[in-house]
């Protein structure tokens, strides 16, 4: 089952649901989230929720998305209340590209291992712990909340003091924080993560600046349990041809990590635990076009595909003019 959020003929929100390969909209509802809080008040879920409220029309979602009428497939009604986080080093063949970018200038002794390939190693001998043990934490990041969020389809902006504008292809797991402050997951969706990969091999703690960027997920949420293998495409057009495309893999098949041990050390924080609270954790990738020397350009278009999660993931990048920030005294 997939869920989408969308406008549709009059301009107005709605939700649509895809089973058994067809995808018709969900009565009586206008958000994921309104849609996620009923199935916390009944029984059942999210399918008995659906099956609660019926189906109405049929809607064609690639029209959806060709027209820009679709939106990401969950949001918040106070985007303050939505939290854009992620992980990094969770997935075997990760650590070659971030330690080739964070590698010192010759500083450091031949063989002395970087801060990037200790973390991998971390991961690698205890990221998947047995027995109901809690596993090493990973590399966490914070992105943003609800407002740099772009809907699939729309540009991602980059600042005009970014000095990389690169794509990165990842699963997102979206979750709600029910009324006890347990989180409740919806399922997961395809991501661009975006990050500014020239201010991190800069220097390593420059990560945290380098994640502040905007980013896109979507657009359909795959509800239930993640695929043990995925295997899709990243890809970047540039004036209509394809200037780089490379397979991405993902699923804890081909990662370090168990997805249970990234929600933990997510969600071990009481921060991150508020009633009513949205999250979107993306759980990092091993393959970026800017290891491969790619720089982007504006207009650009990032594409993110893989069956199992539905319509692919476009979005093009849209360079930001400077903005003026004034810093005022109010004594």
């Amino acid at each position: 089952m997939h869920l989408i959020q969308y406008f549709d003929d009059n301009g107005t929100r709605a939700v649509g649901v895809t089973r058994d390969g067809a995808t018709r909209k969900v009565e009586g509802v206008s958000s994921v989230y309104e849609l996620a809080q009923a199935a916390l008040a009944g029984l059942g879920g999210l399918s008995a929720a659906i099956d609660a409220r019926g189906l109405g029309v049929t809607v064609d979602k690639a029209a959806l998305l060709a027209e820009g009428r679709l939106l990401a497939p969950i949001d918040h009604p106070d985007a303050t209340h939505m939290h854009v986080t992620g992980t990094g080093l969770t997935h075997l063949g990760s650590a070659a590209t971030r330690d080739a970018m964070h590698k010192s200038n010759g500083e450091k002794p031949a063989g002395e291992l970087t801060d990037s390939m200790k973390m991998f190693r971390m991961g690698l001998e205890n990221g998947k712990p047995t027995g109901g043990e809690k596993g090493v934490q990973p590399e966490w990041f914070y992105k943003g909340n609800g407002h740099i969020v772009s809907n699939p389809g729309h540009p991602i902006p980059s600042p005009s003091f970014a000095l990389d504008a690169g794509e990165e292809p990842e699963i997102a797991g979206i979750y709600l924080i029910d009324a006890n402050g347990q989180p409740r997951r919806l399922g997961f969706a395809l991501a661009n993560e975006f990050s500014d990969h020239v201010t991190e091999r800069i220097n390593y703690l420059y990560l945290a600046h380098s994640k502040l960027r905007a980013c896109s997920f979507g657009p359909e949420l795959r509800v239930g349990d993640l695929p043990n293998h995925i295997e899709g495409m990243s890809r970047i057009r540039r004036d209509g041809e394809v200037l780089w495309e490379k397979p991405f893999l993902s699923g804890e098949d081909n990662m370090s990590h168990t997805i249970a041990n990234l929600e933990y050390h997510h969600f071990k924080y009481g921060l991150f635990r508020e009633p009513g609270d949205v999250h979107v954790h993306m759980f990092g990738t091993a393959t970026l076009s800017f290891a491969d020397g790619i720089s982007t350009k504006e207009n650009d278009i990032f594409e993110i595909e893989e069956s199992q999660f539905g319509l692919p993931l476009r979005n093009p990048v849209r360079l930001e003019q400077e903005k003026p920030v004034l810093i005022s005294g109010l004594y």
